[in-house]
């Protein structure tokens, strides 16, 4: 009777997966895309509608797209709290028309300095024997203050606003003071990923030491905000108020650094005044690589940008134009590129400050045919270790871009790390502190092993294209490991198979997950390939054959978040893509 009552229950939903409808036709481009959105005098993508519309206005009246983007991300803090916030850090690739130069920003904050390896340690272990972890945990404790570093994302907001601005601060913060003190209505993913957190901070609730601060702010009575809902954070509201009107001083040395170090001793953190004070971003020089006559500019460590450009420098040894972009050989070239570059990065990757890295032969050609020469054609390797130059020698995130009448371009992306953070909210200040540090080693020896007063690896990473001495496309893509992958896999829809910029972000992705990592030195050998729905099923069985542990998802959070604005060097007009895993729109005019 249970066979017959399950024989009947498959067919019942068989037919109505069948009845089901497919998405509609459309007179140009894949049936999965829409159009690329067009403007002349401004652009900007971000990851909420609202957002886009707050950066457009800023455009419109006068301000440049640094100014722009500023305003944007402050308002993605309060619109989309479960990706980014002022409690986190920053990152952002800028072109400059004025200078012809392309400037990098490394806003990322550092450990606390009142804190060494040892005393972490232990700290952990008393976390363990009073039942606030559990005893097979390893590493850094994802929530809770162990894993707090500096933040560093209001730093990068003045840092590139003294550079690049041209509207007062407190003009660029308004918008997102307002929202803030008056609501908006909560879009859908978003409402799906606050629900997401919550559950995860009741999980992990005994290992952070103060809750009811994120719960007031974020979850009133309990709940997570539904979609159409209209959230407001009035503290939020106080805090942004507060910096357009005192400047970066009240977040480092003024009121709000004061609040933060009262509220870390109440608790028993270590994030103390004197880290906050100490804090500087600093501009970087961005790197790149040379693909099919392009230049993909990546930050250096201690972000994994590098690797996409090492990915980049192992591909370009293979004319992909041979097979058609779904085949199971194109996948299994980038994803054993993406295995090769991790585990370098793994080995190497760190704080600057703290190690030499051989970055310029990490990119180079000769690293490139190296490495490629390391891939079988027709096999997928169980393991891979660092190559010969080391030898011898749900990352959750916000990504925006926004383009101005003048050229200039920023690619900007922003994180508070695992989802919200780390559950802590310091008294009345509205934003929740990063839990970067959960992504620092504990294994002595190790490159990226924690150390006060030291930044971690960092996942998230701007990207910009160039070609020659001309801007061509800034992009990024949210979602931890995924990103550089993700980065090279766009790149080669657009640049190898001439689909649109809307279409190279539309078209499924995949994701490897495991192997080398740098927060430990083991490693977990192959891991898993995940694909999504629209990878054919015997590209799979191929990939499988070829020694891919190949696993199907159609959880879209998993593949990230891609935003991009292209410039066409001969006449200037922008293009701009977003995509249907997040809720984000493209404004322009």
């Amino acid at each position: 009777m249970r066979a017959i009552f399950l024989l009947v229950a498959l067919i019942a939903s068989a037919i109505a997966v069948a009845q089901e409808l497919g998405s509609g036709g459309r007179p140009v481009g894949p049936e999965y895309s829409r159009s690329p959105v067009y403007g002349k005098n401004g652009m900007a993508a971000t990851a909420q509608p609202l957002a886009s519309q707050v950066a457009l206005d800023i455009l419109k009246n006068g301000g440049s797209a640094v100014d722009a983007a500023i305003a944007a991300n402050a308002a993605l803090g309060l619109m989309e709290p479960t990706g980014n916030g002022i409690g986190g850090d920053l990152f952002a690739i800028i072109w400059d028309p004025k200078t012809q130069t392309l400037y990098g920003y490394n806003g990322s904050g550092r450990s606390p300095m009142g804190r060494d390896l040892q005393e972490l340690k232990g700290a952990i272990a008393r976390l363990k024997q009073e039942q606030r972890l559990p005893t097979d945990y390893e590493g850094i404790p994802s929530h809770g203050s162990l894993s707090v570093t500096v933040p560093g994302t209001v730093d990068g907001w003045f840092a590139m606003h003294e550079r690049f601005g041209k509207l007062p601060m407190s003009e660029v913060l308004a918008p997102a003071i307002d929202y803030a003190r008056d609501g908006f209505p909560v879009s859908p993913v978003i409402a799906y990923y606050f629900e997401r957190n919550l559950a995860r901070f009741r999980q992990v609730a005994p290992m952070i030491e103060e809750l009811d601060n994120a719960m007031a702010t974020y979850f009133t009575d309990g709940k997570a905000p539904l979609v159409g809902e209209v959230f407001r954070n009035p503290d939020l509201a106080d805090t942004l108020a507060l910096l357009a009107q005192e400047g970066r001083s009240a977040f480092y040395s003024g009121k709000l650094a004061q609040t933060i170090d009262t509220y870390m001793k109440r608790i028993g953190g270590d994030l103390r005044l004197t880290d906050l004070e100490a804090h500087r971003g600093e501009w970087v020089t961005p790197l790149g690589v040379n693909y099919k006559g392009y230049t993909l500019y990546e930050l250096p460590p201690n972000g994994q940008g590098l690797a996409a450009l090492m990915m980049l420098s192992i591909l370009k040894n293979v004319d992909f134009t041979q097979w058609e972009r779904g085949s199971p050989e194109v996948m299994h070239y980038m994803v054993e590129a993406k295995r090769l570059a991790f585990a370098d990065m793994a080995a190497s990757f760190t704080d600057p400050d703290f190690a030499e890295i051989p970055l310029k032969q990490l990119i180079s050609d000769e690293y490139g045919k190296q490495q490629f020469q390391r891939i079988h054609p027709k096999q997928a390797a169980n393991d891979y270790g660092p190559s010969e130059v080391l030898l011898e020698g749900e990352g959750d995130t916000t990504y925006l871009t926004v383009a101005d009448a003048s050229g200039m371009m920023v690619s900007l992306i922003q994180s508070n790390y695992r989802g919200m953070g780390s559950g802590l909210v310091p008294d009345g200040l509205g934003f929740m502190l990063q839990d970067r540090g959960e992504l620092f080693a504990l294994t002595e020896g190790h490159p990226n092993v924690y150390a006060s007063g030291k930044r971690p690896f960092h996942t998230i990473i701007p990207a910009f294209l160039m070609q020659g001495d001309r801007p061509v496309m800034s992009f990024g893509l949210m979602g931890g490991g995924m990103q550089p992958q993700g980065h090279v896999q766009v790149l080669i829809n657009w640049l190898v198979y001439g689909m649109d910029i809307q279409a190279a972000g539309d078209a499924a992705r995949f994701l490897h997950d495991g192997g080398a990592s740098p927060t430990d030195t083991t490693y977990e050998g192959y891991g898993v390939l995940y694909v999504e729905p629209g990878v054919a099923q015997s590209t799979v069985g191929r990939l499988r054959a070829m020694g891919h542990r190949v696993e199907y998802n159609d959880a879209g959070a998993m593949f990230g978040g891609y935003q991009a604005i292209y410039r066409n060097p001969e006449t200037g007009v922008y293009s701009g893509a977003t995509e249907m895993r997040k809720d984000g729109t493209v404004t322009a005019y």
